[in-house]
């Protein structure tokens, strides 16, 4: 299938749409814009292979949560989704136009949505601990710079006594950041799920590592501070647990990229920044 060719009619029968116009590619899927019987639009999303992959149990999440906070599931298969459409702006978009400190606040403010009524933890999600072995297990080339050897045998120490002190554990949007919340007409809503269980404190550590597209900002230790304040307090965790969770969080997509052997990643110095900032009174 090319990125412009359309869905198969019989996706389009299975789920009542119509009307598919492609709008994007992922690594995983493709994306089209869709209306449903009543003429409401949607997203069809359809992914390459013959199941969902790692983004399975996050659907199985979206429909616990049926629309509080997220955008509403109206159908899938093994392969393919069809979601609410939100044709707003993305929380990273106010970031990189500027409005960072909104977009800040507008995202702990989706992340009280989707956690605010408890929920029964789908039987499909992971716990975090299945996540980080891919931390653990990270081997460290010869060519790794000492610096980024030393910041990723940190990470791994903040893992080990996060995970050995997990409290308050709930079901996870689990990729919950600034391009993972757009606006649709019931407010922002959050979107692709990956969807995992551990410490709810966790949900909000992807999100310093984020936007895209705002490297710099996303480096700076006041940035870094400020939100881990706003964040806190706002999302009723921890402080230091908080940057904790951010640094090791950095690491494991570190570990995810490095295709076997660590040699040179791109986070190098945004982990040593998050660190630094996680060990300041450390109290866990």
């Amino acid at each position: 299938m090319t990125a412009r060719q359309d869905p198969h009619p019989e996706i389009l029968r299975i789920f009542g749409i119509k009307s598919a116009r492609f709008v994007a590619e992922t690594g995983l899927a493709k994306i089209w814009k869709v209306y449903r019987e009543g003429g409401e639009p949607a997203a069809l999303k359809i992914y390459h292979g013959s199941d969902m992959r790692n983004e399975a149990a996050g659907f199985d999440l979206l429909h616990a949560w049926n629309g509080r906070g997220a955008a509403r599931l109206y159908g899938r298969t093994a392969n393919a989704a069809v979601l609410e459409w939100l044709d707003g702006e993305a929380l990273g978009d106010l970031t990189r136009s500027g409005r960072d400190d909104e977009a800040n606040a507008r995202l702990v403010d989706v992340a009280n949505t989707l956690h605010a009524v408890t929920i029964p933890a789908p039987a499909t999600l992971p716990r975090l601990t299945d996540w980080f072995a891919g931390l653990f297990d990270l081997r460290v080339a010869n060519t790794c710079p000492a610096e980024a050897c030393a910041a990723i045998a940190a990470a791994q120490r903040f893992a080990r006594d996060l995970l050995a002190t997990e409290h308050d554990i709930v079901p996870l949007h689990g990729d919950l950041h600034h391009d993972n919340i757009r606006l649709g007409e019931r407010g922002y809503c959050a979107f692709d799920a990956k969807g995992v269980l551990g410490e709810r404190t966790y949900e909000l550590a992807n999100a310093f590592r984020n936007p895209k597209g705002a490297e710099d900002l996303v480096r700076d230790n006041k940035r870094i501070a400020a939100i881990a304040d706003l964040w806190s307090e706002r999302f009723n965790v921890d402080r230091q647990r908080l940057l904790a969770w951010a640094a090791a969080k950095c690491a494991l997509s570190i570990a995810w990229r490095s295709d076997g052997a660590l040699e040179q990643d791109q986070e190098f110095d945004l982990l040593a920044a998050l660190i630094a900032a996680a060990d300041a009174h450390r109290i866990f």
